[in-house]
């Protein structure tokens, strides 16, 4: 079955605020393999000139579908049936322990293609005091729709 096209421009109430935490970005550059000293390191970070460790580039899925924007019925997505398309970032500054972030999801496209439904995500992750920290862009594909 297609997507409801009529959520094409849809956005989402922001997610609860999320703190990023240093046990949360070292879980995750553990489950990456990442041994990048300024993800577990908070004086290796503070010598690059951060307050605290940071997390990597994409630690951002973490937080990014913390809301319930497409679990909603009247979407008509299938989760049985959907694989991950496409994602990237864009930083204003890197996420660092300490921050307190929320996400505020746009569905920005719905298209067929083939026998799938391709749906475009724009999620602004943002400190509780309102500034921009990144932008994830994701595409995610519904086979067999």
């Amino acid at each position: 079955m297609a997507l409801n096209r009529d959520f094409i421009g849809r956005s989402f109430p922001p997610t609860a605020p999320y703190e990023i935490s240093r046990v949360k970005i070292r879980e995750f550059v553990d489950a990456i393999g990442d041994p990048n000293p300024l993800y577990r390191d908070q004086e290796a970070a503070k010598a690059a000139g951060y307050p605290d460790v940071i997390a990597p580039p994409t630690f951002p899925i973490v937080v990014s579908f913390g809301n319930d924007a497409l679990a909603d019925p009247e979407l008509g997505l299938n989760f049985a049936m959907v694989v991950h398309g496409e994602q990237r970032f864009e930083y204003t500054r890197p996420l660092r322990a300490g921050d307190v972030v929320t996400c505020e999801t746009t569905i920005t496209e719905i298209r067929s293609i083939g026998g799938n439904e391709k749906m475009s995500i724009e999620t602004a992750v943002r400190t509780v005091e309102g500034e921009l920290v990144c932008t994830s862009y994701n595409a995610i594909v519904e086979r067999g729709a």
